[in-house]
């Protein structure tokens, strides 16, 4: 396994997708974000609140159809869409499907906040084995993974589209239990790096799908070997919510038609440095989930900044090198 690269910002600044002057919501991509449940509005609310944050045109936030106007009276910019139902706040998955397919997206997020059952395993499994030529990628996220390590031989229908999977070390066992592989098989996955980052890069490779291991020093793995680390270890992220918000920035990035390695390393890396802005304000406790969808704007910016002096730089060595300078 070769040494993860470990991310900064003139590495993530060059990944950063382009702001054409007259875009418009479709040129910046249309986020489909299918999260939340009575129990856990705020987990969709903060998916959606980030995928606008970190750039996407136009988010739409699908939910069973009986929540339709609890979550329509909560969100501002996004737009709501009813999925159906067999039961009150229980999806039909057939029907649920037919109704994502049909929705024009670019990418999809999935999972934050779901409701826990067979209806929502079904639509999930349905989801990952939907056809198509180019599905738009996912990114899956809690129900969702807990809903995948349920069903055999899940990585199989997952390879039908390209993915992000954004487990915890705890998710990421139970993914990794569904597919044989004994929990604490590769150590430490909480504290050791070394282990996490063998653990990372070998399901992504099984899998055949991007892995972001979340926690401190998060691990970023492509199925193609490619593998990242981030550099920050930051407590005042051990909240709830704030993994909401990592999956709707990096569902932002793949509508913005990032690649999926690109989309998780940057979305991952403006989270870190969104987290760290924070910290500076309020120290190791007190962050919440809702301080960073703006902070993640503010380190955009800051990248943008990056990126700038960097293209600067190089139209300057151009010229010198033109010119005989």
């Amino acid at each position: 396994m070769p040494d993860p690269v470990t991310l900064d910002d003139a590495t993530v600044a060059a990944l950063l997708p382009e702001r054409p002057a007259r875009g418009h919501k479709g040129t910046f991509g249309k986020l489909l974000v299918i999260a939340g449940s009575l129990d856990y509005a705020g987990a969709a609310l903060l998916t959606c609140r980030a995928a606008a944050r970190a750039g996407a045109g136009l988010v739409t936030l699908a939910v069973p159809e009986s929540l339709q106007p609890l979550f329509a009276a909560k969100v501002v910019e996004a737009t709501t869409m009813a999925l159906p139902e067999d039961e009150v706040e229980s999806l039909d998955p057939e029907l649920a499907l037919a109704a994502t397919l049909d929705h024009e997206h670019d990418a999809i997020a999935l999972g934050p906040g779901l409701r826990p059952g067979l209806a929502t395993t079904e639509f999930v499994r349905l989801l990952l084995e939907s056809p198509g030529d180019t599905p738009p990628p996912l990114v899956l996220d809690a129900e969702a993974l807990r809903s995948m390590a349920t069903i055999e031989g899940w990585w199989t229908a997952a390879s039908r589209r390209p993915a992000v999977l954004t487990p915890h070390p705890g998710e990421f066992e139970r993914l990794r239990s569904g597919a044989g592989v004994e929990p604490g098989h590769d150590g430490d996955l909480v504290d050791d790096d070394s282990a996490r980052a063998a653990a990372a890069a070998d399901a992504a490779a099984t899998w055949q799908q991007v892995v972001v291991l979340k926690g401190a020093k998060t691990v970023i793995a492509a199925p193609d070997g490619g593998l990242a680390v981030a550099p920050f270890e930051n407590p005042a992220l051990a909240t709830g919510g704030t993994g909401d918000v990592l999956t709707g920035t990096i569902g932002a990035l793949l509508a913005q038609r990032l690649s999926p390695f690109d989309a998780a390393r940057l979305g991952v890396y403006l989270h870190g440095l969104a987290g760290d802005s924070v910290r500076e304000r309020f120290g190791d406790s007190g962050l919440i989930a809702s301080d960073l969808p703006e902070a993640i704007a503010i380190a955009r910016k800051r990248l943008s900044t990056v990126a700038a002096r960097r293209s600067s730089r190089s139209r300057i060595g151009f010229a010198l090198a033109r010119d005989g300078g």
